[in-house]
């Protein structure tokens, strides 16, 4: 196999032989890069010091990333199996955007609340409802079999198809994970809600997948096989991870949230321990005087 510069489909038979793709750690560097950029505009800002745990949780994000793309996932998803492609949809546009989200300090961003042109577009495209509809609309476009059998035949197309995952699932989570700009109006319940209707958008592309009677990709069916794996099989495969794991970390989130929306529309536990002490106490010293009421009666 030659060297390429961005993991694409290929037509030779697979084999477990490790490829360099320097594009691939190029661009994680350059994101590892701009981090560190933020690291420094955060501490300038004068805020708290950033935690460990936002700086491994970026970590973590950039790992993800660097699986999906790199040898052997990458040259797996781009053209030779469709259920290591749906692991790369997965790591690129579910996982990995939570991760650099919330991996990112606040601080940093604060010329997002500004009013400059950059920050009015973050404002716009971050919109929930923009977000979520953007972000489908990749998501359907980048599945249909005439637009992905076409794209991921060159390194270009797959660069294109790989950064439109992660651009659209760093606008759908942004408004979720992301605290700037602040959306105080859309709180806890309104996320569920929108979570919700994320799993409900990520149905028909499982029925698709799952339950077509032929392989959908001519990519995938024209690949050197793997293993004997058959196309149809693998198909299938690739529509239950997308069901299964999809729905697993979505639900992970909604479980979040929910817990969150409880505890901030209930009452605090804390609080009526103290309220119920407050009161012991009162009608303790109204017992205490009341004989002394009556002695001076």
């Amino acid at each position: 196999m030659e060297m390429q510069w961005w993991c694409a489909a290929q037509d030779v038979p697979w084999e477990w032989s490790w490829q360099p793709f320097p594009g691939v750690w190029l661009f994680i560097l350059l994101l590892a890069f701009g981090y560190r950029r933020l690291l420094r505009r955060a501490a300038a800002a004068g805020g708290a010091p950033v935690s460990g745990g936002r700086v491994a949780t970026f970590m973590a994000g950039l790992v993800s990333l660097w699986l999906a793309l790199d040898w052997p996932i990458g040259v797996l998803g781009a053209g030779y199996l469709a259920s290591a492609h749906s692991i790369q949809f997965l790591l690129i546009a579910l996982i990995a955007p939570p991760l650099l989200l919330w991996g990112t300090p606040p601080e940093a961003l604060g010329a997002l609340r500004g009013d400059s042109v950059v920050a009015k577009t973050v404002r716009f495209v971050t919109h929930p409802l923009a977000a979520i509809v953007v972000f489908n609309i990749i998501v359907g476009t980048t599945h249909v079999p005439a637009v992905s059998d076409t794209l991921m035949a060159t390194q270009l197309g797959s660069f294109v198809i790989d950064t439109a995952w992660l651009t659209g699932g760093l606008m759908f989570w942004w408004p979720v994970i992301g605290t700037v700009p602040e959306r105080p109006m859309f709180h806890e319940l309104l996320k569920i809600v929108y979570m919700t209707g994320q799993a409900i958008c990520m149905t028909p592309l499982f029925l698709y997948l799952t339950y077509s009677s032929h392989p959908v990709y001519s990519r995938y069916e024209l690949a050197p096989p793997v293993h004997g794996f058959a196309a149809l099989d693998d198909q299938r495969v690739a529509g239950l991870i997308m069901k299964v794991v999809g729905g697993f970390i979505l639900m992970g989130i909604l479980t979040v949230l929910f817990f969150r929306w409880a505890r901030q529309s209930g009452d605090d536990p804390a609080e009526l321990q103290a309220l119920a002490e407050a009161r012991e106490r009162k009608e303790r010293v109204r017992v205490e005087r009341g004989p002394l009421v009556e002695h001076q009666g």
